[in-house]
């Protein structure tokens, strides 16, 4: 078999990665496109003032052992075991995330506290009757006035639609395990061990940053006798009596396959096939994703804040997340005293912003830094820009009932395998696109029968769970 693989992120790469190794065996030619000039896909990493950064804030972790098996596969032992520290700003004042029951009360003051408990147990004997969107799922949960104090404001920057919009499956995925009654008892009863299921206080970390695991599948495939090409968009792919049979390179260049794995966004995939029905081209116009700008700063000191990232829930700033990356592992600073802080700033291509020019960019990333109190105007050393389109798919509420039928179509489209973030149009973490790369690559080698489009973000794992430590891989026995 002649393999293809559009995009050069987590799930397509782990797909080359595996397929490789039945290179000379079962596939004559395993070939990765990536329109980038390096692999990673979001999960990449950038070099900045003679230090590395992440494209904003990239943790890996995973319960299932296979994942977990993978990644140590590649990294090795050039990792290690980060303690992990995030909290939301708000009203000019920290709160433990996840949301801790007496740092909460304390962060809010006995009045607004009394106002949030109160609010709570008015859902409780009042709940809201529409849960399927965020806000309604969110203020069931913890009530309205927690809901718009811890939630809101950050949602709508990252989204850019209000919440009543926003279907609840965001909610549902991201923090179905927290809730505030849970958050109050553990509180209580001191349970410190006590953790939400996304939210864990340790991940594992390469020392040259995210990007290197990724850099690390690459050279691999090409050890084996694949090819990866960077700087090579894909302009279409070719079908023929309902067959993924080629692919059409920006250049007009068709080169045929017999197997075609596709991470690029589901959008443009579908929008370029040559017969689309009138139905599915409409409904795949209704599908949208939201992009990001990143403004890195040079700050001239090294003790800013102690967290990884905040999450700033502050509606007098457009940021809506800030990382700090001296806060990872020294190998990513090495010998500099200063420290890279990212910038977080999300908006549609119809937004102003997205095509401001990077001098406003940066000044607004040193106002609202100092606005906020991390560091001083005068500290800021330098400024640096990435634009990243179509990094988040929209959950609008009812979104569901649009990809189905685009599910459909694409399932009729033999040799055809869709998968990542951009590619199934689901908000994965890593390990949910790499399990992605890794069903798909089994699909075409044993005809495994995966159903790629089941795995989502609020994926399970049942029987044996495993978790990296600094020795390597732990395997527990779960209900």
């Amino acid at each position: 078999m002649k393999i293809a693989i559009i995009g050069g992120g987590p799930a397509g790469l782990t797909a080359g990665y595996q397929l490789s190794k039945e290179l000379g065996n079962k596939i004559t030619a395993v070939d990765v496109y990536e329109a980038a000039d390096q692999v990673g896909g979001m999960a990449r990493s950038i070099d900045l003032w003679g230090q590395t950064a992440d494209l904003g804030p990239h943790r890996f972790f995973s319960k299932d052992k296979k994942i977990n098996a993978l990644w140590l596969e590649v990294v090795e032992d050039d990792y290690h075991i980060v303690n992990r520290k995030t909290r939301i700003f708000y009203n000019k004042t920290f709160f433990d995330y996840p949301i801790r029951a007496f740092n909460a009360l304390k962060g809010l003051g006995i009045r607004e506290a009394t106002r949030c408990i109160l609010s709570y147990m008015k859902q409780r004997v009042f709940p809201v009757k529409d849960t399927t969107t965020f806000e309604g799922w969110v203020t069931h949960r913890f009530g309205k006035r927690l809901y718009t104090i811890f939630f809101k404001t950050y949602s709508e920057k990252l989204w850019g639609i209000s919440c009543a919009e926003l279907d609840s499956d965001f909610a549902s995925q991201r923090i179905k395990k927290l809730s505030l009654f849970e958050a109050v008892k553990n509180a209580i009863a001191f349970k410190k061990n006590s953790k939400h299921a996304t939210l864990l206080e340790q991940f594992a970390y390469p020392l040259n940053g995210t990007g290197s695991v990724y850099t690390k599948m690459m050279d691999k495939i090409q050890s084996r006798g694949g090819s990866v090409y960077l700087r090579t968009p894909i302009s279409q792919v070719i079908t023929k009596n309902h067959m993924a049979v080629a692919l059409k390179l920006e250049t007009g260049e068709e080169v045929a396959y017999d197997q075609i794995i596709s991470t690029m966004p589901l959008t443009q995939l579908t929008e370029r096939m040559e017969i689309l029905p009138d139905n599915i081209a409409e409904t795949v116009r209704s599908l949208r994703f939201r992009n990001t700008i990143l403004v890195y700063l040079l700050v001239d000191g090294n003790n800013l804040f102690p967290d990884q990232w905040l999450y700033i829930h502050d509606s007098e700033v457009k940021t809506g997340r800030i990382s700090n990356f001296r806060n990872w592992i020294p190998e990513l600073y090495g010998e500099h005293s200063q420290s890279i802080l990212c910038m977080e700033y999300w908006c549609n291509f119809n937004d102003t912003l997205w095509t401001e020019n990077d001098k406003y960019l940066a000044e607004l990333a040193k106002r609202e830094i100092n606005h906020i109190g991390l560091a001083a105007k005068s500290d800021i050393l330098d400024a640096s820009v990435f634009r990243i389109p179509r990094c988040y798919p929209v959950y609008f509420s009812g979104y569901q009932e649009k990809l189905k039928p685009i599910q459909e179509f694409l399932d009729t489209i033999g040799q055809l395998h869709v998968i990542g973030r951009y590619g199934a149009y689901k908000y994965n973490n890593q390990d949910h696109s790499i399990l992605m790369g890794m069903l798909a690559a089994e699909n075409i080698l044993s005809d495994a029968g995966h159903n790629l489009w089941s795995i989502n973000t609020d994926y399970d794992v049942y029987q044996e769970s495993s978790t990296i430590t600094k020795t390597g891989l732990t395997v527990s026995k779960d209900n």
